[in-house]
């Protein structure tokens, strides 16, 4: 079955030869990866890495083996990574089947009111105190820079931290909540 895909000519040689030999390749392609879908996006690939290619100005039979080079390479890549993923990756079934553990509205009501009540555990210390405790614990800041934007030393900067974290464990047990 002889394929005709485009009646007008290429720019390039390489490119004339690679449409004219398309479905010889996808043929090659898909011996490698054993699916003529597969195969298809192979040989639309490598017209892509062609299209974008340097002008080779060598003979006709050094275009095709070059065509044929490229083609058997990227189906060995297209292969080989969907090897690859297959290996790490299980079916659906599997994937229904995991259980995730504090996903259930009620664990996700209790984790949000414990973070409600830490929010209000540092409303009530002192500003300063608590924007050290936030620097350092949420946005990762390092204590020699809170210290230098408060203007105190690393040690108070600690200590502030300490202090905050203290105070926030008091509040959740004093709730009844675990920290």
């Amino acid at each position: 079955m002889a394929e005709q895909l485009s009646t007008s000519k290429c720019d390039s040689p390489l490119l004339q030869a690679f449409v004219d030999n398309r479905s010889i390749l996808v043929k090659i392609a898909a011996r490698i990866t054993g699916c003529r879908s597969r195969a298809e996006d192979v040989v639309q690939d490598a017209f892509f890495r062609l299209s974008a290619a340097p002008q080779i100005t060598s003979s006709f039979k050094a275009q095709l083996s070059y065509l044929f080079q490229i083609v058997r390479n990227l189906a060995i890549d297209h292969y080989r990574k969907q090897a690859m993923e297959l290996k790490y990756s299980g079916s659906e079934e599997e994937g229904l089947n995991v259980v995730i553990h504090g996903a259930s509205p009620e664990a996700t009501h209790i984790n949000f009111a414990t973070l409600e009540h830490i929010a209000d555990a540092l409303s009530e210390l002192p500003q300063r105190t608590r924007y050290a405790f936030e620097m350092y614990r949420l946005h990762g800041v390092p204590q020699k820079d809170i210290a230098k934007e408060l203007g105190v030393s690393p040690t108070l900067v600690n200590f502030m931290i300490r202090d905050a974290l203290v105070h926030c464990r008091k509040v959740s047990l004093a709730r009844g909540e675990v920290a």
